[in-house]
């Protein structure tokens, strides 16, 4: 069975391209235009990772990893910010709110998979 990744980012452009990298690597992908949209939609999928981006409308990139770390179940899932900020500012008040990790787009693939592969295994 395929493990299940869940792709939060405002731009249909950037989840395509999570999403295909993702795919080719033999992942399943649910994608999400906001924050807002993956917390409706997470219950009962069996996601095991979340990429989010952080500038988003409706429910930023945090405000999704309190909600999410608030549910039982998702409280250990890894959460990567996939974004174009890299301020050390930002990433502390990402690593504060529960994210696992941090990459900067624009992204190589081969980059996410690695990441994603070192969390899930």
């Amino acid at each position: 069975m395929s493990k299940k990744i869940l792709a939060v980012d405002d731009s249909a452009s950037v989840r395509q391209m999570v999403s295909f990298t993702l795919k080719g690597a033999g992942y399943e992908v649910l994608e999400c235009c906001d924050g807002q949209d993956a917390l409706n939609k997470i219950t009962g999928t069996g996601v095991q990772m979340v990429v989010t981006d952080l500038n988003m409308p409706n429910m930023n990139g945090l405000e999704l990893i309190q909600a999410l770390r608030a549910k039982p179940e998702c409280k250990f899932m890894p959460i990567i910010f996939l974004t174009t900020e890299s301020q050390p500012e930002k990433k502390e008040a990402a690593k504060a709110a529960g994210a696992t990790g941090w990459i900067v787009k624009p992204f190589k693939p081969e980059q996410l998979l690695a990441v994603v592969k070192k969390l899930l295994g």
